[in-house]
């Protein structure tokens, strides 16, 4: 229960942010023999699947490193970041009762969420600066939280649970700063956008 527990929380959190490489993980170390995936997540194994996952998860890559273009992209992904973490969530107690199932996809869309809150408002708030390097720098550490963070989930789920909730303690204190930042944001950029005298 702990290693299903652990598992399903780390694709889900990682799904936030790097949704098509948590489901490329997943499937190729199961492929391998290295990981063994509860019943509801064994699709994952598919060669379709493994083929679809790494087509996607190359183009995210490239997208996250591309300033202004990255937050479109997370944009777009809200609508399926956070139902997908759900999904995966739920899939991996689909062998238990079903109101595991439910309480599973509430907790793993509510992780790919928070996940995905707090990587979109950063990321939103990194790209008013002009030169890319922040942007790349932020992206290229998102890559290596997402596979660092799901190595942990595989092999070691207890250090992984512990620092999850680490991370939501974090991201309690951070949604709300980042919030009122990205609101700064839109009215400094509102504010410019409006030519003297017109009516507000």
């Amino acid at each position: 229960m702990l290693e299903t527990a652990a598992l399903a929380a780390g694709m889900s959190w990682a799904s936030g942010f790097r949704l098509y490489l948590a489901v490329l993980a997943a499937g190729v170390l199961a492929r391998l023999g290295w990981l063994d995936l509860p019943p509801g997540l064994q699709p994952l194994e598919s060669w379709w699947v493994i083929g679809v996952a790494a087509v996607l998860a190359v183009a995210e890559f490239v997208a996250d490193k591309v300033p202004a273009f990255d937050t479109v992209w997370d944009g777009i992904h809200t609508f399926i970041r956070i139902p997908a973490g759900a999904i995966l969530a739920a899939a991996a107690f689909g062998q238990l009762d079903p109101q595991w199932m439910v309480a599973a996809g509430l907790i793993g869309g509510t992780l790919a969420g928070t996940a995905h809150a707090v990587k979109a408002g950063t990321r939103a708030l990194i790209n008013v600066s002009p030169e890319p390097f922040s942007n790349w720098t932020a992206s290229f550490t998102e890559d290596l939280t997402a596979t660092g963070s799901l190595l942990l989930a595989f092999f070691l789920p207890v250090v992984f649970l512990i620092l999850l909730v680490v991370f939501l303690l974090v991201s309690v204190w951070l949604l709300p700063k980042l919030w009122r930042g990205v609101r700064r944001l839109h009215a400094s950029l509102r504010g410019r956008t409006e030519r003297p005298g017109t009516p507000r």
